[in-house]
């Protein structure tokens, strides 16, 4: 019998290629055909292995969910970034590769996440999804968020309705 290890733990440096091809597949899967594909590309390519280096070494705060010796998940979590609205932290990004959905991988990773906040003092929690991910928005309601607010968001030519799901406590 064997036994694979699935622990959350922050990222280390020495992750930030494996956390950019997860991000590069999570996001290729995800948004295809939602996001136009040249500012989709563009999305992407932005976020490789140096932007996510920078990213965890300055401290941002990154989660990844490993299986085994892969990394199959992150999370990149903080403060809210939307002073309009009234909820102190924000999981900016919460990601899987395809392979590891819908084995709730998601609920564990949004769980750490959302653990870290509420140690750090931030209560309430706010997630943004766009409207055409309903994968997101399904899986933001089922874990209990509430839908708080609407906005869009502007890739190139298109404007997607995207919608803030929140948490208090």
């Amino acid at each position: 019998m064997s036994t694979t290890l699935i622990e959350v733990r922050p990222a280390k440096a020495a992750d930030a290629a494996s956390v950019a091809s997860t991000h590069d597949e999570a996001w290729r899967s995800a948004y295809q055909g939602i996001i136009p594909g040249a500012e989709l590309e563009k999305l992407i390519n932005r976020r490789g292995p140096q932007w996510w280096d920078s990213a965890i070494r300055k401290g941002s705060r990154v989660s990844v969910l490993v299986f085994g010796d892969r990394i199959a998940g992150y999370a990149n979590y903080g403060r809210n970034r939307a002073r309009s609205l009234h909820f102190e932290g924000e999981i900016y990004e919460l990601y899987l590769r395809p392979e590891f959905q819908g084995l709730g991988f998601g609920r564990r990773l949004f769980a750490a996440a959302r653990r870290d906040l509420l140690q750090s003092g931030l209560k309430t929690m706010v997630i943004w999804a766009l409207s055409d991910n309903e994968s997101a928005t399904e899986f933001y309601r089922a874990l209990g968020g509430r839908m708080v607010a609407r906005s869009s968001e502007r890739f190139g030519p298109k404007s997607l309705d995207k919608v803030a799901f929140a948490w208090s406590n």
